[in-house]
C-alpha cells in the first residue's frame, strides 16, 4: 500500500478522516485474530520458532539449555566506546550531582559563571562538563560524530532538539492561563470555578481537573525529565513544527532506522487538549455507568460487553438520541454478529461530527442528554484546533517519507487522554505497513494497563502495527500536588513498587502480543537494570530474538552506558535519547538533568563504581590512553 494513497486523515479534518471509520464490534474478546502468515510478519523480520542459537556476546553457538544473556558488569564492553577523559568527566558530573547545594542552585551558578568567565569561556567549561555529558552538540552537523560513534558500537539515536524558552514563573503562568482558557470562559460573567452541577446557568460543565489553575500554570514545576512548551501564538507553533521536521531530516541523514521525538503541546493551543481530554474521560465514564446498569461493573475493561437491546433502550430513555438515531449507531457492519457493544465500539460514537468543536459534546451523567462542554467556540478557536491536527499530519508524513519513526511523548494527565487518542488516530493511518508512529504510556498511572490493553485490542481488530514506548513517568510530584490541592483523585500509583509492577505488567502484555502475532512493537525506556533484565528473561521465555527488531531499549544520553552499550553490542536494538541545541538555549534541559541525576546517583552508586572499575582496569593494564576504534 502506497502512503500517497492513504486517506489524509488529520489534515482535512473531516469527521471520517479525523477519527477513522467506526469500529466493527467483534464477539467480545481479547482472543487474537487468526492472521495469514504474510499479514502477520514484518517483511524484514523472521519468525523465531526456537531460541536464538547464537550467544550474542561471544558469537558462539548455544547449547539447548543456553539463553540470551548480557553481562552488565563487564566494564570493558560497557565503556569501549569511551576514552578515559570521557569516563573521568562522567565521574565528575555524577559526583557533582550528589551535592544538594550545587543542584538546587545550578541555574544561579551557571548564570554567575557566565558573568565571571564570559560567554566564550563559559561555553568551553560547559562542553567539558554538563553539556558535554548530556548534549550531543549545537546543531545537526555537530551531532553527527557522536551519533556515528554510538552507532558503530550498536547504539542508535532518538533525536530531540532540546531548546526551551527561559521564562520566569510569572511569564509561564500568564502564557498558560491565556492559552488554556477559552473565550467563552473569559467572557462569562458566571464564576465558573464556583459552578455546581445543578446550576443550569453554568453552561460549561467543566471539571476542575481539566481546567487551567494559575497555581499550576508553570508546568515546569516538579518536572525533572521532560521539556515543557508554552503556547505563544500560531506562528510559534509553526516554528516548532519546522524544528521537528528538521529533527526528522537530521535523524534520517545521520542514522538508519532512527526515531524522532515530538510533543503535542508544541503544536497548538493546549485549550483543545484539555477540552478533548475531558470529553473522552466523560464518555468513558458514561460507558462504565451503562455497564453498571447491566450488572457488569467490576469486570476487566475489555470484558464489559453491553447487550445491544438493553443499551439502546437505556440511551433512548436517557434522551441521548432519538430512537432511529440510536438504532442506526450499531447496525449492520458496525455491529457484526456479536450482539454486544464494548468500549472500543463505544469510543467510535465520538467520530461523527462536522466541526471539531462539535466533538466537545458530553453526556450529562444526571439527565443523559448530550450537552456542549462550553457554551460557544469562536471561529479562531475552531481554526486553532484544525491547525494542531494539520501539523501532526505534516510531521507524520515527513517521518514516513524519511524512514524515521515518530515518537509522541506523554504529558500531564489532564492533556494525556487527547494526546493518546490523536496519536492512536495517526497510528491507524500510518502504521498499516510498519510501525511508524509510537505512543508513550506512563506506567506510574493507575490506568496504564487499561490504556495499553485497549489500544492493543484496537490495533489487533483493525490490523495495524502497534507501537509503544513504556516509561515510568516524569510528572509524579506535580500530578500528586495538583490532585491534592484542586481536589480530585490522585492518578498516580501509591508507591514505586506499585509502579514497577505496573510497568512489568504492561510490558509483559505487549511482549505476549508480539509473541502471538508479531505486529506489536515496544521500546523499554528505562534506566532500571532490573526492568531490562526482566525484559531479557521474558524474551528468552517467549523465544523472541533481538534481531527481529520488535523490542527496543532506550536510555538518555550520558546516563546508564553500562546498560545501553552491552545491549547494543549484543545485537539488541537500543537507542539513546540524544538532545542537541546551542549551549545557552539548552540550559533549562541541563538544569533538569542535574536534578534527575541527584536522585539517581544518591539512590545507587553502581554506575560510579563501574566507571571507577574501568578506569582502574585501564590503569593496571597500561590503557589509560585508550582511544575507541570504529
Amino acid at each position: 500500500m502506497s502512503y500517497s494513497k492513504v486517506i489524509p486523515a488529520l489534515a482535512r479534518v473531516k469527521p471520517g478522516q479525523l477519527f477513522g471509520s467506526r469500529l466493527r464490534s467483534t464477539a467480545a474478546s481479547t482472543q487474537h485474530k487468526e492472521l495469514k502468515t504474510e499479514d502477520r510478519l514484518d517483511p524484514s523480520c523472521t519468525i523465531v520458532e526456537k531460541p536464538c542459537d547464537v550467544d550474542l556476546i561471544s558469537g558462539k553457538a548455544h547449547t539447548d539449555n543456553q539463553k540470551i544473556s548480557v553481562d552488565f558488569d563487564n566494564t570493558q564492553e560497557a565503556y569501549k566506546s569511551k576514552d578515559t577523559l570521557e569516563l573521568l568527566r562522567s565521574l565528575l558530573v555524577f559526583k557533582l550531582c550528589t551535592f544538594d547545594f550545587l543542584v538546587d542552585k545550578n541555574k544561579e551558578l551557571m548564570d554567575l559563571s557566565k558573568k565571571v568567565f564570559g560567554q566564550r569561556l563559559f561555553e568551553k567549561l560547559m562542553k567539558m562538563t554538563f553539556y558535554g555529558q548530556f548534549v550531543a552538540g549545537e546543531d545537526q552537523n555537530a551531532i553527527k560524530p557522536l551519533i556515528e560513534k554510538n552507532q558503530a558500537f550498536g547504539v542508535g539515536s532518538v533525536l530531540d532538539y532540546s531548546v526551551e524558552e527561559d521564562l520566569t514563573q510569572e511569564e509561564a503562568e500568564k502564557k498558560e492561563m491565556d492559552s488554556c482558557v477559552s473565550e467563552a470562559e473569559k467572557e462569562s460573567h458566571v464564576n465558573i470555578s464556583a459552578c455546581l452541577p445543578q446550576d443550569h446557568e453554568c453552561m460549561d460543565h467543566r471539571e476542575k481537573k481539566y481546567k487551567a489553575h494559575r497555581q499550576f500554570g508553570d508546568r515546569r514545576g516538579g518536572v525533572i525529565s521532560a521539556r515543557t512548551y508554552f503556547y505563544a501564538d500560531e506562528a510559534k507553533c509553526d516554528h516548532h513544527m519546522e524544528t521537528f521536521i528538521n529533527c526528522i531530516k537530521a535523524s534520517a541523514g545521520s542514522s538508519v532506522d532512527g526515531f524522532s521525538a515530538i510533543k503535542m503541546t508544541a503544536l497548538g493551543r493546549p485549550q483543545f487538549l484539555l477540552q478533548f481530554s475531558e470529553v473522552l474521560v466523560k464518555w468513558r465514564r458514561f460507558f462504565n455507568l451503562l455497564a453498571a446498569h447491566q450488572g457488569k461493573d467490576g469486570m476487566a475493561i475489555l470484558e464489559q460487553k453491553l447487550e445491544l437491546q438493553q443499551l439502546q433502550d437505556s440511551l433512548i430513555k436517557l434522551g441521548v438520541g432519538a430512537k432511529s438515531d440510536v438504532e442506526n449507531w450499531f447496525t449492520g457492519e458496525k455491529l457484526g454478529s456479536s450482539g454486544t457493544i464494548d468500549l472500543l465500539d463505544w469510543n467510535s460514537l465520538i467520530n461523527d461530527r462536522t466541526k471539531i468543536s462539535n466533538l466537545l459534546v458530553i453526556p450529562n451523567m444526571e439527565s443523559g442528554h448530550l450537552e456542549p462542554l462550553l457554551s460557544k467556540f469562536t471561529d479562531e478557536e475552531e481554526k486553532q484546533m484544525k491547525r494542531m491536527l494539520q501539523r501532526m499530519d505534516v510531521l507524520a508524513k515527513h517521518a514516513v517519507e524519511n524512514g524515521v519513526r515518530l515518537m509522541v511523548d506523554a504529558e500531564q494527565t489532564y492533556f494525556q487522554p487527547a494526546i493518546s487518542r490523536l496519536t492512536l488516530e495517526m497510528q491507524r493511518i500510518f502504521n498499516r505497513e510498519k510501525p511508524n508512529i509510537f505512543n508513550t504510556y506512563q506506567c506510574y498511572l493507575k490506568e496504564a494497563y487499561n490504556n495499553v490493553s485497549v489500544d492493543v485490542e484496537l490495533s489487533r481488530r483493525e490490523g495495524w502495527y502497534f507501537g509503544a514506548k513504556l516509561v515510568r513517568g516524569a510528572y509524579m510530584s506535580q500530578e500528586r500536588s495538583r490532585a491534592a490541592e484542586i481536589g480530585y483523585e490522585d492518578p498516580i500509583n501509591p508507591d514505586y513498587e506499585a509502579t514497577n509492577r505496573m510497568y512489568h505488567k504492561c510490558l509483559e502484555y505487549i511482549l505476549e502480543e508480539i509473541n502471538l502475532n508479531r505486529m506489536a512493537n515496544v521500546m523499554v525506556a528505562s534506566h532500571n537494570e532490573d526492568t531490562v533484565k526482566f525484559t531479557l528473561e521474558k524474551m528468552n521465555e517467549m523465544s523472541l530474538c533481538p534481531t527481529e527488531n520488535k523490542v527496543y531499549f532506550g536510555q538518555l544520553l550520558g546516563m546508564c552506558d553500562q546498560i545501553s552499550f552491552p545491549l547494543g553490542q549484543a545485537g539488541f536494538p537500543v537507542y539513546k535519547y540524544v538532545p542537541y541545541g546551542p549551549v545557552n538555549e539548552v540550559i533549562p534541559y541541563l538544569s533538569r538533568r542535574a536534578q534527575e541525576n541527584r536522585g539517581f546517583m544518591k539512590g545507587s552508586k553502581r554506575e560510579r563504581s563501574l566507571l571507577w572499575k574501568e578506569i582502574q582496569r585501564r590503569l593496571f593494564n597500561g590503557q589509560l590512553l585508550y582511544r575507541p576504534a570504529y
